[in-house]
């Protein structure tokens, strides 16, 4: 079966290590192009492919500040993988919770033991 386009889907389009990086640093406020190459330690072309990439699911909104494009993440875009991974929250609170159980005991062994 042939790969999606990265293009396809946020799914595809954030599967990408670097764009993962890029949205994490547009997560903490809007930045410019070349503010990310700064960041990352990438090349200018290399950002703005993924920029483009991002920019087509949806996931990054781009607005003209003078001669500036400044980048922001579009939170609604990313809604779907959101949806698609609380179907595992109940699996991943079942697992937790026994640990936090103990985790709970030790810290209360290691308090009585400090007395």
């Amino acid at each position: 079966m042939a790969r999606a386009a990265t293009t396809a889907d946020v799914f595809n389009a954030v599967a990408e290590p670097r764009r993962r990086q890029i949205l994490d640093l547009l997560a903490a406020g809007e930045a410019s192009v070349n503010h990310l190459v700064e960041l990352l330690g990438l090349t200018q072309p290399q950002v703005s492919k993924h920029l483009r990439v991002l920019r087509e699911v949806g996931v990054v909104e781009v607005r003209d500040e003078g001669r500036q494009r400044l980048y922001q993440v579009n939170g609604r875009a990313l809604k779907p993988i959101h949806d698609w991974l609380k179907g595992y929250e109940h699996d991943w609170s079942q697992r937790f919770d026994p640990m936090d159980e103990v985790l709970a005991g030790l810290k209360a062994q290691e308090d009585r033991d400090d007395e």
